[in-house]
């Protein structure tokens, strides 16, 4: 059983592992009081003048007390997280990383203008906005009740948090960055006389990006997400019937 465990946790790729490893293990913490929310909420006075530098990454890794809400944010923290690195990031470990440190960095230069003191709800919606606008054509169920193309499944859970009366800045932060991360990657490189801002450090490929060979490069006309810029719309899409249907939470079905 113990076996069984550490193979499926290891088959979990590096990054959304050590993620949501760290949500895990932060929020167990708090439960047992080890740890006080006020010892990891963003303070920019305590982290510029006390230089509590540790508040700048653990407001992303705790997403409150065990209960409904850390459950829903778990699973989709975990699912599209990883659907991204093994599917558009897959064998580019450093890119994702990369991905993860502009989003986060974004946010932060956000929240210091805005009453936010904990990003890790906003940074899953990123999540999903960026693997949503990679996989226009996939089709999804809300819990049964709405099915829709990926691309609307932050909005569906901005509506989703409007119902739970809970605060919806988290969600148009984390919608507003990984749209302004998905122009810059995939759409501003592509159009005439675009180029390419986000570069990925040599430093981050040859640390993480080293000895990935054997996963391959995926073929561009087979990778996951994205979308050919200036080419014939007729010629991407794909008949509505022969689109495959999941939940929010599940993985799409790719051959």
């Amino acid at each position: 059983m113990a076996q069984h465990f550490h193979q499926e946790y290891m088959a979990v790729p590096p990054v959304t592992r050590t993620y949501t490893t760290a949500c895990v293990l932060t929020t167990i913490a708090v439960q047992l009081d080890i740890l006080s929310p006020f010892q990891l909420y963003f303070n920019q006075s305590l982290i510029w003048k006390k230089y509590q530098v540790w508040r700048l990454f653990t407001n992303f890794t705790f997403f409150g007390t065990i209960g409904f809400n850390f459950v829903f944010n778990m699973i989709f923290t975990y699912r599209y997280c990883r659907m991204l690195e093994e599917g558009s990031f897959r064998g580019r470990t450093a890119d994702f990383i990369m991905m993860f440190l502009f989003g986060g960095v974004l946010m932060t230069i956000i929240a210091c203008f805005v009453n936010l003191v904990f990003l890790g709800q906003a940074f899953t919606i990123m999540l999903v906005y960026i693997w949503a606008k990679r996989n226009p054509y996939i089709r999804m169920n809300f819990f049964g009740m709405l099915n829709f193309n990926a691309p609307y499944l932050p909005w569906v859970l901005f509506g989703f948090s409007l119902l739970l009366d809970n605060s919806v800045i988290v969600d148009l932060m984390g919608i507003a960055v990984g749209h302004v991360y998905f122009y810059l990657e995939d759409v501003l490189p592509n159009i005439e006389g675009g180029v390419k801002i986000l570069k990925t450090p040599r430093l981050l490929k040859l640390l993480f990006d080293e000895g990935e060979d054997e996963y391959g490069e995926v073929p561009d006309d087979t990778r996951p997400g994205g979308y050919n810029w200036g080419e014939d719309v007729r010629e991407q899409q794909q008949p509505a019937e022969q689109q495959p249907e999941q939940g929010a939470g599940d993985h799409p079905h790719q051959d």
